[in-house]
């Protein structure tokens, strides 16, 4: 397939900022619209011109690209029920009266900090604007699985007995860690 250096320098662009298969992708439809601008007769700087135009500007590409980057859509949905399951652990701790139980306080504070970790990770996928930082929404949904399941854990060895809110804290991390693991490997192999 001919090339066009318009067409080389836009897709040169888009390499600093997206993964190679997404370049490559696009790079086909650029040049089978340069081809077809070509084939109709335009001149080659006026077809690359044309094609280029007819794709975007590599920064509005990149921006749509992260826009619906699947890191990023991930993040989002963990901050938006973050704080309800977070609320639900809140009030489970509190009455079961958490800061009696024999646990060593390191581990309450690897707990907090895994957690503050998880959701600034988080919050950096959720409102990056550059696409290979939306790939921290991974990190991040790996992060809250592990703490859903860590403090499931934790509870059920340490408190000395299940208090009635629990019977809505630990169902609802139950259902997040289980929906965010099971989406985990369709979003690495993106």
């Amino acid at each position: 397939m001919a090339g066009h250096p318009l067409i080389d320098a836009h897709l040169a662009q888009l390499h600093r900022d997206l993964p190679t298969e997404a370049v490559e992708e696009l790079a086909d439809g650029l040049n089978e619209t340069y081809e077809q601008y070509l084939t109709a007769g335009v001149c080659p700087t006026e077809a690359a011109t044309a094609a280029i135009a007819e794709f975007g500007a590599p920064d509005r590409i990149v921006a749509a690209f992260t826009e619906h980057a699947s890191g990023r859509r991930i993040a989002r949905a963990l901050l938006a029920t973050g704080p309800l399951v977070a609320a639900c652990w809140a009030w489970s701790l509190v009455i079961a009266q958490a800061w009696a139980w024999p646990i060593p306080p390191a581990a309450g504070l690897s707990l907090g900090a895994a957690l503050l970790s998880a959701v600034g990770v988080l919050a950096i996928a959720a409102t990056s604007r550059s696409y290979r930082r939306t790939g921290l929404g991974l990190v991040g949904a790996v992060g809250v699985v592990a703490l859903d399941t860590a403090t499931i854990v934790l509870v059920l060895i340490a408190a000395p007995i299940l208090v009635w809110p629990m019977a809505i804290a630990i169902p609802a991390s139950l259902l997040r860690a289980g929906l965010t693991a099971r989406v985990l490997p369709r979003l690495l192999n993106r």
